[in-house]
């Protein structure tokens, strides 16, 4: 094997990995699972819409996350991690446009359903397989340093989000400018 070859079989680094992972972690965890812990009472006292369905929206996005993972699982297995993590960002983030632009409940629940397909493709379950199939058995020391990044989400998130919804407010009018 050529020292080409050899490099380009080499995994990248683990460390710079798993801090991009973890950031990522910190922030996909944040804006998904432990968004409703900050914003659900405003969401709901904002539209009148009932608390049990705000929260119960998180409920939903999280069985289509579950029946997702499967196909998930196998694009990691056959396209590696990286396409899944970048779809799982732009799902993310048009899950959460969807929450804040969402004009009535059915357009905030399928919002909810488009952030599950995110937290399928990003958070922990495809993030340990991709560090699994690129360090096999050494992958575990990088696994738990990960789950030690995501256990910051709701430390860094809530206080975040409360900032956020005290300067800013639950949305932006976006006929206000």
């Amino acid at each position: 094997m050529t020292t080409t070859a050899a490099a380009a079989a080499a995994p990248p680094s683990a460390g710079l990995i798993v801090t991009a992972l973890g950031v990522t972690q910190i922030m996909a965890w944040g804006s998904s699972y432990y968004l409703p812990a900050v914003l659900a009472r405003p969401i709901a006292d904002d539209t009148g819409w009932p608390l049990t369905w705000v929260v119960g929206g998180l409920s939903l996005g999280l069985l289509v996350a579950g029946l997702a993972s499967p196909f998930v699982g196998r694009q990691i297995h056959e396209h590696g991690g990286r396409p899944v993590l970048i779809a799982s960002a732009l799902l993310l983030a048009a899950g959460q446009l969807g929450l804040a632009l969402s004009p009535n409940l059915p357009v905030f629940i399928a919002a909810w359903l488009v952030t599950g397909l995110g937290m399928s493709a990003g958070l922990y379950d495809a993030a340990f397989s991709t560090l699994g199939r690129l360090y096999g058995q050494s992958a575990r020391q990088h696994i738990t340093t990960l789950t030690l990044f995501g256990g910051f989400a709701s430390t860094v998130c809530w206080p975040l989000s409360a900032f956020f919804l005290q300067e800013l407010g639950r949305r932006r009018d976006p006929a206000a400018g």
